[in-house]
């Protein structure tokens, strides 16, 4: 017998497939303080760029395995015949500059760890320690970018890291919580919102 209770409303951007739906409901948004996942959305967001994120998502499973499960001092050891070997992996993206960017922003990363203690003592500090809470209505609200993505970005950058420019660092932060761009209509906002959060509109 089919349930009368109605779907919750989501983003519509995550409606066209369940692994899309399955990452709205369980990860988009989520404060992420652990240092392993936020490599592991730096190098997905690095290997996303000019592609759509579920293309990313759907050979997830197989970047985990490739890139030493994301453990960061393992891929800042990949060497030249790592790099070649990765190039003939058809289940990631088969670009050059990508993966060699994974390799460089890992070693940056562990200098960031040594420099800071952790990536995510680092990283939230550009959002004060706390999620940057939105109030979007409609999809067209959201920008590319922000004031704090810039600023990120800039330090990125300065630091060594590649494939970071401040439209991929706003999807890093949208990821891992540092902003939460859930629209307002959508069940995950309310669910998200609260603690040490900021509204912003």
């Amino acid at each position: 017998m089919k349930s009368s209770t109605p779907d919750p409303v989501r983003c519509s951007w995550c409606l066209s497939d369940p692994i899309y739906v399955k990452y709205h409901d369980e990860e988009w948004g989520v404060p992420v303080h652990d240092d392993r996942k936020l490599f592991e959305f730096l190098i997905l967001e690095g290997a996303q760029a000019g592609l759509s994120w579920l293309t990313i998502l759907k050979r997830r499973s197989r970047y985990r395995q490739a890139f030493c499960d994301f453990e960061a001092e393992k891929v800042a050891r990949l060497g030249e015949r790592d790099i070649q070997r990765l190039l003939k992996d058809e289940s990631i993206i088969r670009n050059q500059s990508k993966i060699r960017a994974a390799v460089t922003n890992a070693r940056a990363f562990l200098e960031v760890q040594e420099e800071f203690g952790s990536f995510d003592a680092y990283s939230w500090r550009f959002v004060d320690g706390a999620p940057l809470v939105h109030r979007r209505r409609r999809l067209a609200d959201i920008p590319a970018t922000s004031r704090e993505s810039d600023a990120f970005s800039k330090d990125l950058k300065r630091r060594g890291f590649k494939f970071v420019g401040s439209t991929i660092i706003y999807a890093h932060m949208q990821a891992v919580g540092m902003v939460n761009d859930h629209l307002v209509g959508c069940f995950r906002h309310a669910e998200l919102h609260g603690d040490r959060r900021r509204a912003r509109r």
